[in-house]
């Protein structure tokens, strides 16, 4: 058992594993930056160190400082939380050299995972259906026109080492290929350092849905069904629940057993997302991520599962603490990310909070780090809480979601909380007839001027 683990984030993550820690008695470590002294993780921990200035690369991303920290407290493991250096397979390499355990995957996993053409390759090979697109990285734009004739248009064109929509591009037909395909480069240039692009058919009308798995490291893998994060903006998740209102208990048995095979051929240790696009039926396979994903606590709250503390277990060596059989789908849940923005237009809003108040009852989890008097530095994301409800059903969760919005108090600074007032007003929601540029068209239509 390990006796201390150290949390290399911040924020309503960071609060979240030192939560899971200290019902597994053991104790926790954060770090933090100069802007984070007050942070809320900061005063839950057992133990705090200082690691940087407010510069995510000088703080939360120096792999020399949090090593250190480790070496400071005694911290035997590392839990890297999302984001940051939580799929940074060479920091994972690090851990290991200096005797330390990393809380996930190997960092050959990583590896793999992390380039989005090896990830499809590998998915392929392991059963796992796919996208239909180019072997491989497209070199130029003639080849880029060939590939796309044998495909049918329309296209995207994606950077290899992508993420978030840079470098991401759509063709409709040839005539917009050769600026979308040079746009595409540039952009994963500036935004990676690596111009490679790959192409794949562009959906129509796809839903986004991914499949949570966990495996043993050894030869076991199980599915905790899926999640439908379809509602996004800019390609970034804003409203996501379990089980996908679109998915029969025939399609989810399906694509859960792949998956989970797949993750015990791999001999994959933790949590992983398998990402897919969704159409008419069709699973795709887009990417894996091979951390804990914003999102678990939708997946936590149908299973009644503790997603962090099974990433505990098998990081120790011990058994996952269920099988298979044993997870059984118990209604619904829906979060929504509350981010420090000010509408229209998603401008960040860091400020003073003058007034915090979580909303609570019967089904509502708040994980959020803020508290009365909190001020939120301008210096990373903008998430500042993530709203979860659970239901019996959807309808239930649907109606649970608006009370609890309604009571939660964020005062001080502007928040993304009046979009989800404006949204549970719309009967495509209520329906779930939406897909992945639903939200956008949607903005367009609503958003003044």
């Amino acid at each position: 058992m390990f006796d201390k683990i150290l949390i290399a984030n911040r924020g309503e993550i960071a609060l979240r594993v030192i939560r899971a820690c200290r019902e597994m008695g053991i104790k926790s470590v954060a770090v933090h930056s100069t802007a984070d002294a007050d942070a809320m993780h900061v005063r839950m921990a057992d133990e705090s160190v200082c690691i940087g200035p407010p510069s995510g690369t000088q703080s939360y991303l120096s792999i020399p400082a949090i090593i250190s920290a480790c070496e400071i407290t005694g911290a035997q493991a590392i839990h890297p939380g999302y984001g940051f250096l939580s799929e940074n397979a060479n920091f994972v390499q690090i851990i290991e050299d200096h005797g330390l355990t990393f809380i996930g995957p190997s960092a050959e996993h990583i590896r793999i995972m992390g380039d989005k053409i090896t990830a499809k390759e590998t998915a392929k090979n392991l059963g796992i259906p796919v996208v239909p697109g180019s072997d491989g990285g497209v070199p130029d734009v003639t080849t880029a026109k060939k590939v796309a004739a044998d495909m049918g248009y329309p296209v995207i064109i994606k950077a290899t080492a992508g993420g978030g929509g840079r470098g991401m591009k759509v063709a409709l037909n040839e005539a917009e290929l050769e600026i979308a395909f040079s746009t595409a480069r540039s952009e994963a240039k500036a935004a990676f350092g690596n111009d490679e692009v790959y192409m794949e058919k562009y959906l129509q009308k796809p839903r986004h849905i991914e499949v949570q798995v966990f495996g043993d490291g050894k030869e076991t893998g199980i599915h905790l069904a899926e999640r439908d994060c379809s509602l996004q903006r800019r390609h970034q998740k804003v409203f996501e629940e379990a089980p996908g209102p679109c998915i029969t208990p025939e399609e989810r048995a399906k694509i859960g057993k792949i998956c989970a095979d797949a993750i015990g051929k791999m001999g994959y240790a933790g949590a992983g997302t398998v990402e897919f696009l969704y159409e008419d039926g069709e699973f795709y396979f887009i990417e894996m991520n091979t951390r804990l994903q914003v999102e678990h606590p939708v997946t936590e709250a149908i299973f009644g599962v503790d997603l962090v503390r099974e990433q505990i277990r098998v990081a120790e060596g011990l058994p996952m603490s269920f099988t298979q059989d044993d997870l059984e789908i118990n209604g619904h849940a829906i979060e929504v990310r509350i981010n420090a923005e000010k509408l229209p237009n998603f401008a960040p809003c860091p400020g003073k909070i003058t007034a915090f108040h979580a909303p609570g009852g019967l089904g509502v989890r708040m994980d959020s780090a803020l508290y009365d008097g909190y001020s939120i530095p301008p210096y990373y994301d903008s998430l500042i809480g993530k709203l979860i409800v659970h239901g019996r059903d959807r309808t239930e969760a649907l109606a649970r979601l608006n009370r609890a919005l309604g009571e939660l108090i964020i005062d001080g600074i502007d928040t993304t909380v009046p979009l989800f007032h404006a949204l549970l007003q719309e009967q495509d929601i209520h329906t779930g007839d939406y897909g992945i540029h639903w939200l956008e068209r949607w903005l367009e239509e609503n958003t003044p001027g």
